[in-house]
C-alpha cells in the first residue's frame, strides 16, 4: 500500500481544484487502507464480543488465544474468512513476534489496531477472593505477566510497523475497580492499575508517531466466564446503583472499543474511559 501522509489544507487560500485533489486523495487513502485488528485473549467472553464488533465493521480480525483453541476455531468459523486464529502466550516475546509475522503473512499487513484484552484465568467471586493478609506476590505476578508484560510485548512488537504507517490505535482493557475497589480483587486490580500507568506514559511517547493509546475500563460485565460465578443478586444490586439501571454487556463495551479504533477518536490519547453505566464517576 502506498503511504499517504495527510496534510491539513489551507482552506482559506486553496483554490477549488487543489482542495478537490486533497479530498480525493484522502478519500482514496481511507478506502484502500486495509484495517486489521489484533485482539489478545479473544476466543471467548469480552474478547470474542470485541472480535465480532470489529468484523461487523469490515476489519480483518486476528483472534489470539492461548488455551481455548476450540472456542477460537468456533468463533473464526462463525465470523467468516476475514477472521483467523493465532495461538500465543503473550507474556512470551518470541511467541508474540512469531504471531505478528504470521498475521503479516496471512493478511498482507500488520495490525493497525491492537486491543490488549488478555488476562490470566480468573473468576470474580467475592466470597472466595484473597485478602490483603493472604494474597501472595506470586498471585499478583501471574496477573502482571499477562496483563502488563503481555501488553508491553505486543505494543513494542507493533511499534515499528505503526511508526512506519504513521498510524496506530492501541486500546487497553482496564477495570473500574482501579477507581473504586468495591470488591478488592487485589491481584487483578493491581495489574490493571499498572496497565493504566503504561497507557498514559506510552501515549506521551507514541503520540508524535501518529499512535494513540487509550484504556477502556468496565465494571462487572454480563456475562463472561470470569463473571459467571457472580450471584444474580450482586448483578441486581449493581444495576440498581447505576444511573442507567442496567448491567453493562460485553456488546456495550465492545462498541466503546470500536470508537477508540475509529477516526472519531483521532484527537484522543492517554485517556481512561469508564463504561459501567455511570456506576463510577472519574
Amino acid at each position: 500500500m502506498a503511504e499517504i501522509i495527510p496534510i491539513e489544507p489551507d482552506l482559506d487560500n486553496a483554490n477549488a481544484g487543489n482542495l478537490f485533489s486533497f479530498k480525493t486523495l484522502l478519500l482514496l487513502y481511507y478506502l484502500t487502507m486495509k484495517n486489521t485488528v489484533l485482539i489478545s485473549g479473544s476466543s471467548r467472553g469480552l474478547g470474542a464480543s470485541i472480535a465480532k464488533t470489529f468484523y461487523e465493521n469490515n476489519y480483518d480480525v486476528a483472534i489470539n488465544y492461548y488455551k481455548s483453541q476450540e472456542k477460537a476455531l468456533a468463533l473464526a468459523k462463525e465470523l467468516g474468512p476475514k477472521a483467523k486464529i493465532y495461538r500465543a502466550d503473550v507474556s512470551d516475546i518470541n511467541q508474540v513476534t512469531e504471531m505478528i509475522n504470521q498475521i503479516k503473512n496471512d493478511f498482507g499487513t500488520t495490525p493497525s489496531v491492537l486491543v490488549n484484552n488478555a488476562m490470566t484465568s480468573y473468576v470474580f467471586n467475592g466470597d472466595d477472593r484473597k485478602t490483603a493478609e493472604t494474597i501472595t506476590w506470586s498471585e499478583i505476578s501471574n496477573h502482571m505477566d499477562v496483563t502488563l508484560k503481555g501488553s508491553l510485548n505486543l505494543i513494542q512488537t507493533l511499534i515499528p510497523y505503526m511508526k512506519e504507517k504513521k498510524y496506530g490505535r492501541i486500546i487497553n482493557v482496564g477495570t473500574n475497580l482501579v477507581q473504586n475497589p468495591v470488591v478488592p480483587y487485589h491481584d487483578y486490580t493491581i495489574a490493571k492499575a499498572a496497565l493504566l500507568g503504561l497507557t498514559r506514559t506510552f501515549a506521551k511517547d507514541l503520540g508524535p508517531m501518529g499512535i494513540t493509546v487509550n484504556m477502556i475500563s468496565g465494571g462487572l460485565l454480563k456475562v463472561t466466564d470470569a463473571s459467571a460465578a457472580t450471584p444474580d443478586e450482586v448483578f441486581d444490586i449493581i444495576a440498581q446503583m447505576t444511573p442507567l439501571q442496567k448491567i453493562t454487556t460485553t456488546k456495550d463495551f465492545a462498541d466503546a472499543v470500536m470508537f477508540f479504533a475509529s477516526e472519531g477518536s483521532r484527537s484522543i490519547t492517554g485517556q481512561n474511559l469508564t463504561v459501567d453505566g455511570g456506576l463510577t464517576f472519574n
